[in-house]
């Protein structure tokens, strides 16, 4: 048995595959995925990586010469639309990002999200968690659209995104609407390479050691308030840096996202099988990471409000990466 069977058969933790490239996907669902992430980086690079599968789909995309948004998104609309068709069935979905240009701007990101809807009956909208994009969820929720908030680092977005989608929930039953159901993001990994910056920079008392826990502790606290607070979304942890994301998380009721790069990791049999979810981080790492003002912000329920998530710096680091390396690549394929 390895690693990754003995998680998904004898716990509550269950993954999904991190990427749209059509090959990588069989072995992800081979391994024992049952949904897949995808955002327009993973889109951009998988159109070019099973560019021969789909050819004609493509190139009919591209001779519609259509307005540059309007291409990305139906470019995006192959890979996310090849994968839902793969996965249809299972208990899993999957994901469909919004223009991370448009992360401000409401009208915009539900009509693409009503779009999206569309394409497939097990489509997560992703969303990011701004204030506008929570906006947006919520609405979402309420007209039975299921949604992954994404662009989420810390414990503040994700309660946010939980109280969104209990809010939507709540409106969706009363109009005799089954609820969209909300996928919370923790891109665990990405928080600490933005630790590890400032720490570096400023705090050198705060080792690396310490860095490998920072994600660990928000994603722990996060998942401890959801339990204690009864909330129905789901934490979906991403970005994983290395085994200790997965193995010091094993046996939470959250979803794993996880990339081909990574899953070699739990393919193997040598990892020991062990519940680690309620292990506490330890409090030395703790009090040193809290000489961070940024890992405060991240780790404390009010760290921060919704009205500054957007400014948060690694939001806008995050936004304009899938921006610039992801979507407007597809605004100019040619």
């Amino acid at each position: 048995m390895t690693y990754l069977s003995w998680l998904i058969s004898q716990t509550p933790t269950r993954w999904w595959h991190d990427s749209a490239d059509a090959g990588e996907l069989d072995v992800g669902i081979e391994r024992g995925a049952i949904g897949a992430t995808t955002n327009p980086v993973l889109s951009s690079a998988a159109l070019k990586s099973s560019r021969t599968l789909w050819a004609e789909e493509i190139d009919e995309v591209v001779a519609r010469r259509l307005p540059p948004e309007q291409q990305a998104e139906a470019l995006m609309r192959i890979p996310v639309c090849k994968a839902a068709a793969k996965l249809h069935g299972r208990p899993g979905f999957v994901c469909a990002q919004v223009n991370p240009a448009r992360a401000g701007d409401r009208d915009c990101m539900f009509a693409m999200a009503q779009r999206f809807h569309a394409w497939a009956p097990n489509i997560a909208v992703k969303l990011p968690a701004t204030a506008a994009g929570l906006d947006v969820l919520e609405e979402c929720v309420a007209q039975g659209i299921t949604v992954t908030a994404t662009v989420s680092f810390t414990v503040p977005q994700v309660i946010a995104i939980a109280e969104r989608h209990r809010a939507g929930s709540i409106r969706a039953r009363e109009a005799g609407i089954e609820p969209g159901c909300c996928f919370a993001v923790i891109m665990i990994g990405r928080l600490d390479d933005y630790l590890r910056e400032i720490a570096h920079d400023s705090f050198p008392a705060v080792q690396e050691s310490d860095i490998q826990q920072a994600g660990l502790a928000v994603t722990k606290r996060a998942y401890t308030l959801y339990r204690e607070r009864g909330y129905e979304a789901v934490l979906l942890v991403a970005a994983l840096r290395g085994k200790y994301h997965l193995t010091e998380l094993a046996g939470a009721g959250v979803v794993m996202s996880i990339h081909p790069s990574q899953q070699g990791n739990f393919v193997s049999v040598d990892l020991p099988c062990q519940e680690r979810i309620d292990c506490a981080v330890p409090a030395d790492a703790l009090d040193r990471l809290r000489a961070i003002p940024e890992f405060v912000r991240s780790y404390e329920p009010d760290g921060m409000e919704p009205r500054e998530f957007m400014a948060f710096g690694l939001t806008q680091r995050t936004l304009s990466q899938f921006s610039e390396t992801g979507w407007k690549p597809m605004e100019g394929y040619r």
